[in-house]
């Protein structure tokens, strides 16, 4: 983690400190008073209902070894300690952030995409984490404060930074593309999440590809080569390396499964190399390409980049593999979801051995098309070979009013506990059951029913 003095954060951002405060070390960073340890950065906050100030003076009382305070703001008598005045504490934590990432000098590897970005940012560790000093973005810190503090989390001997970038709306990712100027960028995919926002996958994929503004000008821009939303976006990437990985055969890496089994898949790259995942998810081939495509990017052999992806680990509720004494396997997948995601999620089951059950519920921040995506997933359920359909949520009756033309047992559940009595009702030994939603729907509440 960042550990300098303030001398040296006078150099490396705009601020004022009294001179008499310069010597002093700041060791990490926090924005949370109630975590303040020996010696770290307190950054307040002023927010629409708590202003972070307020709590400056107990920080520094506890140890905090300096806080930020933007000028403008009243300031007590009575608080004791090195003060860092800056004109926006959230614009100087991102300027901190920056600069000890050139201090640090990593190579960085920034992801996005609309699904994914978690599993491909856990594969590229697999792959890297034997050669390299490997970090990466923690569970969400992937926004205009998560990914700073990620940044300044940064040991002075990492070599590798793998930096998460999500969004909401447009400019965001620009903002976080500029703070960490990769030296790889990454889409995973296009979906529909943010649609609310964006208005459009058309805008989603614009958004997205924000992620290139920082691209430094040698980099390498891996992306999904079969959404031909980014097509426009990546002709007006200048001067970076260019790889797209998809399935289609014109991608600088095609992806092809050989075999899919009920514990993972089996896939070669350009008809040439192969490898297996002990990962469900022919989508999840395509995570792992892009990972492996890094991994040659740096250096690595086959044997190495092999090897290391077939020991894979995943981050919770992504693909998730439970088997029960009664021999029911139980996938969780509900960390997150989106139209597209679901379809991924639907292809996995039906490739699997034994009776399939699936559960879905809502998928969120759809805005005025929820309804008619909704039903795109029910009726993707046509021809495959899904034995029982259960939903739960507002719009996930959609689900249910389409896919019950293509489903023999369709139950639709406003309560979740009522759907959860009915699941553990009808399962048999050897049934598959996939479970997948939104982070609001909570549904790891069912699978923990379950196992």
């Amino acid at each position: 983690m960042i550990e300098v003095s303030l001398k040296q954060i006078q150099k490396w951002i705009s601020c004022d400190i009294d001179e008499a405060y310069l010597e002093h070390q700041i060791k990490g960073v926090t924005i949370d008073s109630r975590h303040v340890e020996k010696e770290m950065l307190f950054v307040p906050f002023k927010g629409e209902n708590v202003d972070g100030h307020r709590f400056v003076e107990q920080a520094l009382k506890d140890g905090a070894g300096a806080s930020f305070y933007e000028k403008g703001q009243d300031i007590s008598d009575s608080i004791q300690g090195p003060i860092i005045w800056v004109d926006d504490t959230l614009t100087a934590l991102q300027q901190l952030a920056k600069a000890y990432l050139k201090h640090v000098n990593p190579k960085v590897i920034g992801v996005t995409g609309s699904n994914g970005k978690t599993t491909t940012k856990d594969m590229i560790e697999s792959v890297l984490h034997t050669e390299f000093r490997v970090k990466k973005t923690q569970g969400n810190y992937n926004n205009e404060i998560g990914l700073p503090l990620t940044i300044l989390q940064l040991d002075k001997d990492t070599e590798i930074s793998i930096l998460e970038m999500g969004m909401s709306g447009f400019h965001e990712i620009e903002l976080l593309s500029k703070i960490a100027e990769p030296d790889i960028a990454v889409i995973t995919n296009i979906g529909e999440s943010h649609m609310q926002d964006l208005g459009s996958r058309e805008g989603i994929a614009k958004a997205k590809s924000e992620i290139t503004i920082g691209l430094k000008s040698d980099g390498t821009f891996i992306y999904d080569g079969d959404e031909p939303l980014l097509k426009p976006h990546v002709e007006n990437v200048k001067d970076a390396k260019l790889v797209s990985v998809g399935l289609n055969h014109d991608n600088t890496l095609v992806c092809k499964v050989e075999n899919s089994k009920n514990d993972g898949i089996a896939f070669t790259i350009n008809n040439k190399e192969h490898y297996e995942l002990p990962i469900l998810g022919i989508h999840n081939m395509k995570n792992a390409t892009i990972a492996i495509a890094i991994g040659h990017e740096l250096g690595l052999d086959y044997d190495t980049i092999q090897k290391n992806i077939s020991n894979v680990q995943l981050t919770g509720m992504r693909m998730e593999r439970h088997v029960t004494n009664n021999q029911i396997t139980v996938i969780n997948d509900a960390y997150n979801a989106s139209p597209t995601s679901m379809k991924a999620a639907i292809d996995t089951l039906s490739n699997m051995n034994g009776r399939k059950i699936i559960v879905l519920a809502d998928s969120l921040e759809l805005g005025e098309n929820s309804q008619r995506m909704h039903e795109d997933v029910g009726a993707y359920l046509d021809n495959k070979g899904i034995h029982t359909l259960l939903t739960y949520g507002n719009d996930a009756k959609f689900i249910s009013r389409t896919g019950g033309q293509f489903v023999e047992d369709v139950a639709y559940f406003s309560d979740k506990n009522e759907l959860t009595h009915y699941l553990k009702s009808i399962l048999q030994p050897d049934d598959k059951v996939l479970i997948k939603g939104s982070r609001g729907n909570k549904l790891e509440e069912v699978v923990n029913a379950l196992i």
